[in-house]
């Protein structure tokens, strides 16, 4: 544990020296604790329209995290992957750990596993678009709210965000000195130490908040490879984060709020499990152990990002200019086993497995530079009258690298010494700028309409070459001179929602919104035709996509202010749809475009608190979703059965074939009518809350439950390549009073078994959720 250990030491005392100095975690503005024992559930408040509103009156499915999910959520050092399914029509998931989440809202997501993927969900983290994968791991912590906006939100937030938004606020400095601290130990010794202090410097003018995160755990999952045994071998990290803020108010007219984060991230990379499907069968079959793998290849994760922006708001009298420069940068590198086993069935019997490993596959993806840079102004219009308004412009800028390497490491005939022999260096530069404008009139006391417009210009260049070692060159494909794209286009989109106010507390709304996704590249060309012509060298191109969403729902405070329940039913049509095949033969991704993907369900939230003790929550949400093409295919089930069957694919394909698999040949398939990957039908979730007084403060139990139900991996639809639903419950008990809390926690209480994502190109690999922990955390507050 070397590379865990050697700053343990430093940081776990610089985490103690916050608890130490009387920190104390954050109540959320966005909605009021249980633990203040109010008969209503207050008001929560949401920035899903660039400025603070009620919930209730914002024509727009969104959701939110109380302060309570979140702790629990969080237990035991959990990262941004613990929001999936915890709100309607939200999945979050990763085949690279703690590094690459991916996020789907109502179905639509990307399951590309490249450094320069285009996702359709953004996440904006302090009012910044963070658009390239390894920013959106960013942790989550001394946050303010959280908020999820579903469908899409192309007029404020602009490109890239046809499904819908997560979007991170976190604490600002203020006035008064305040802060928290909190500490957990749980399961395979993990510690989880964070807190935050505001400071002001001079009266009313000059105020600072320092926030920082400290957690790390063991490695836990054994290595049985029999060549090479070793215990507690993966599933360590350790990992720092801090950020600075610096509010500036020089009058009453002007505010500069200056900020700087770091994030420092080493561990080991997601663990795939060879074989863990049998053909024929679906859910996992006897050669999953959670506890243990048998792999030959190198593990090793390691992430570091950086920002400093600033944002300045100047109130003009009937406007007010804001201004939001942000630069972030960063590198990555992640190694794993990917064929998630060991040998090769070349070799003798005893010297491969778990099961059939047709042939070695250990990667390494690196972003060994990123920069970007965002700039927005705008100006929002003052007052409380009947008209409000907003207009600014936007740029983007990125320049992105990327390296990846195939190994081999039992050396074959061609590279006998083994080691690194195929290298694939790309470069991306993205340029985009946005010009918009939204406007809400109230006509009435109970009727206003809202409309946004937005010109979005997208422009990305990239170039890609590939090399062999020098010493054995020819293993498997040939070098590949450079190869380059360039992509452009423009596009209008909007939204417009009319809001009638049935009652003081029923709002009815409607809303139709049009979307963009600016075109893709995509050229992890480890593995392409060894004979590739210009026609054919691997780069493939996502034209732009478009959405249109219709919507319409209820929001309704119920049962005198101690209820409230929103619901809302959507139908969406998304054209050019921007599809990545994965895997089906080579370890690659493709771009391919679906004339379109129809949607559509419902989603509920609701909140109840019976009585002053009890608090009460459930969701839930149905997505529908169908690729329509006539025409579309894809490779499907890449591995190949070796024994008496050799032009049988390894896994039961339940789509119409196009063309038969045949030795070292995918089979091709139609998708037509099949559903997104990770798009279960139903989310569920629910949570309860209760606590009565004792002394000074009250004891409490908390507990969570979320669902949801079956899932395909990829395009395709293979008997293996799917889990059939996953339930996952946490319970937290504890002692809170106004200053302390003290708890004890489980996460994953019932040990709940799935599997998560899957590897297709190689063997029936996969890889599973997280284990059930437990623990114990100490936090207080002033």
């Amino acid at each position: 544990m070397h590379r865990i250990s050697r700053t343990i030491i430093s940081r776990t005392a610089l985490a103690g020296a916050l608890l130490t100095a009387g920190l104390a975690q954050p109540a959320l503005a966005q909605e009021q604790s249980a633990a203040e024992n109010t008969d209503g559930l207050g008001v929560i408040v949401v920035t899903a329209q660039r400025r603070e509103e009620n919930l209730q009156d914002v024509p727009l499915s969104i959701s939110t995290l109380s302060d309570d999910k979140l702790a629990a959520i969080g237990s035991g050092g959990q990262d941004v992957r613990a929001l999936s399914a915890r709100v309607p029509s939200l999945v979050v998931e990763s085949s690279f750990g703690r590094t690459f989440p991916r996020f789907y809202i109502r179905g639509l997501g990307n399951t590309d596993f490249d450094f320069n993927a285009a996702q359709p969900v953004s996440l904006v983290y302090d009012d910044v678009v963070l658009e390239n994968p390894i920013l959106k791991g960013f942790p989550v912590f001394d946050l303010d709210r959280v908020e999820v906006l579903r469908g899409p939100q192309g007029t404020l937030f602009g490109r890239n965000t046809p499904a819908g938004i997560v979007k991170f606020d976190s604490v600002k400095p203020s006035n008064d000195v305040n802060g928290y601290g909190r500490i957990s130990y749980g399961r395979f010794n993990a510690i989880n130490a964070q807190g935050a202090v505001t400071l002001p410097l001079v009266d009313d003018t000059l105020s600072a908040r320092i926030s920082m995160l400290f957690q790390r755990q063991d490695d836990w999952v054994d290595n049985t490879n029999p060549n090479a045994p070793e215990e507690n071998a993966l599933e360590g990290y350790e990992e720092f984060a801090v950020r600075g803020q610096l509010l500036f108010t020089p009058s009453d007219e002007q505010e500069l709020l200056l900020t700087g984060q770091y994030r420092d991230l080493d561990g080991t990379a997601r663990v795939f499990r060879a074989n863990v499907f049998t053909r024929g069968q679906s859910g996992l079959n006897a050669n999953f152990d959670r506890d243990a793998v048998s792999v030959d290849g190198q593990n090793e994760q390691k992430v570091e990002t950086y920002n400093v922006a600033a944002r300045y708001t100047h109130d003009l009298g009937p406007v007010s200019l804001i201004s939001v420069t942000s630069l972030w940068g960063g590198d990555a590198t992640s190694v794993g086993d990917v064929d998630g086993g060991f040998g090769a069935n070349f070799l003798p019997p005893a010297l491969f497995g778990p099961g059939d490993i047709p042939f070695t596959a250990e990667t390494r993806d690196a972003v060994p530079f990123l920069t970007q840079f965002t700039q927005e102004v705008r100006l929002e219009s003052n007052g409380d009258g009947p008209v409000s308004y907003q207009l600014g412009f936007f740029y983007f800028d990125e320049d992105l690298r990327i390296d990846s390497t195939n190994f081999s490491t039992l050396g074959d005939p061609n590279n006998p010494v083994g080691g690194p022999n195929i290298f694939v260096r790309q470069r991306q530069s993205s340029e985009a700028f946005g010009i918009f404008g939204a406007v809400t009139v109230e006509l009435t006391d109970q009727l206003s309409l809202s409309g946004g417009l937005r010109y979005n210009d997208d422009e990305r260049d990239y170039s890609v070459v590939r090399s062999l070692d020098t010493q054995f060159p020819g293993f498997l494909q040939n070098p590949l001179g450079t190869v380059t794209r360039s992509v452009s286009d423009d596009n209008i989109t909007w939204d417009a929602s009319v809001t009638y106010a049935a009652s003081d507390d029923v709002n009815l709304y409607a809303r139709v919104a049009r979307g963009y996704r600016a075109p893709s590249i995509q050229g992890r060309i480890l593995f392409p035709p060894a004979t590739a012509t210009p026609l054919e060298d691997g780069v493939t191109i996502g034209d732009s996509e478009t959405i249109q969403s219709y919507e319409a729902g209820v929001k309704a405070t119920i049962l005198d202010g101690r209820g409230r329940i929103n619901f809302n039913g959507f139908l969406y049509n998304l054209n050019d749809a921007q599809l990545t095949a994965v895997g089906g033969g080579v370890n690659a991704n493709r771009l391919i475009n679906a004339d379109n993907v129809r949607g559509y369900g419902f989603e509920m939230d609701a909140e109840f608190k019976p009585v002053p003790e009890l608090l009460l929550s459930a969701s839930l949400s149905y997505n529908n979703t169908e690729i329509r093409d006539d025409g579309l295919t894809t490779a499907a089930c890449g591995a190949t059965r070796v024994d008496t069957f050799p032009d049988v694919s390894l896994c039961t394909i339940l789509d119409p074939i196009v063309v038969a698999a045949a030795p070292f040949s995918a089979a091709i398939v139609n998708i037509d009518g099949n559903s997104l990957p990770q798009s279960p039908r139903w989310i569920a979730n629910w949570t309860a809350r209760y606590g009565f007084p004792v002394g000074d403060g009250e004891v409490y139990a908390y507990t969570d439950w979320s669902y949801r139900s079956k899932i395909n991996f990829f395009l395709y639809e293979s008997v293996e390549f799917q889990d059939a639903g996953q339930l996952e419950g946490g319970l937290r008990i504890g002692y809170q009073t106004d200053s302390y809390d003290f708890a004890a926690f489980v996460r994953n209480i019932t040990n709940d078994e799935s599997a998560v994502g899957g590897i297709d190109f190689n063997n029936l690999t996969g890889f599973v959720n997280e284990p059930r922990i437990w623990g114990i955390e100490a936090g207080f507050k002033f």
